[in-house]
């Protein structure tokens, strides 16, 4: 592990004791904090000299987030916004918390949320590259579980939306390091 200042140690070390009580645990560890070791993986390996609040913005992008089901908002897309929504400000607020109780200032907590509720995409280069590696991850850790039982149009529907909201460099990144199906490769020339 990387040597760390120690309010960024603080904070990272809340965020994983939050994420260890999810209670899902089906590939032997709680999911919440398998999800946010594998989104500081990949922001480590694709954006190596990241800020400090982009590493707690993505190590904390999940944080807890069991605590509000899909379930609690209506079907459809727009219960499903709404809900992804919700949850940024969730997020959000409890990270603020950590950040606020190992030294960050306000400026420092308002970033991250910006971040989690992703104001600023594709203006932000911060809030860009959260979003590069989300879809990065959900691509390599989560899709092929996620496609499982859907229909070819509603994956590629999925997979168009993915693909932009990356940017360019993210996009070209997906083409050099996955092997997708002729279908999806379109999405990700665009």
């Amino acid at each position: 592990m990387t040597d760390h200042p120690p309010r960024l140690a603080a904070t990272l070390t809340a965020i994983d004791a939050a994420n260890a009580a999810d209670p899902d645990t089906g590939e032997g560890t709680a999911a919440a904090l398998l999800y946010g070791q594998r989104m500081t993986a990949e922001l480590d390996r694709i954006f190596p000299d990241a800020s400090e609040v982009l590493r707690i913005a993505a190590r904390g992008q999940h944080v807890e987030r069991w605590l509000l089901p899909r379930d609690s908002y209506p079907e459809g897309r727009a219960g499903y916004l709404e809900w992804r929504r919700e949850q940024g400000r969730r997020h959000a607020a409890r990270l603020q918390g950590f950040m606020a109780k190992a030294g960050y200032d306000a400026a420092a907590q308002e970033q991250v949320g910006r971040m989690l509720r992703k104001e600023g995409l594709k203006r932000d280069r911060q809030v860009q590259a959260l979003e590069d590696v989300i879809c990065i991850t959900f691509l390599k850790w989560y899709f092929l579980p996620f496609a499982e039982g859907r229909d070819a149009e509603e994956l590629d529907r999925i997979v168009t939306r993915t693909a932009l909201k990356m940017s360019p460099e993210g996009r070209a990144r997906v083409l050099r390091e996955f092997d997708l199906p002729e279908p999806f490769v379109a999405a990700f020339r665009a």
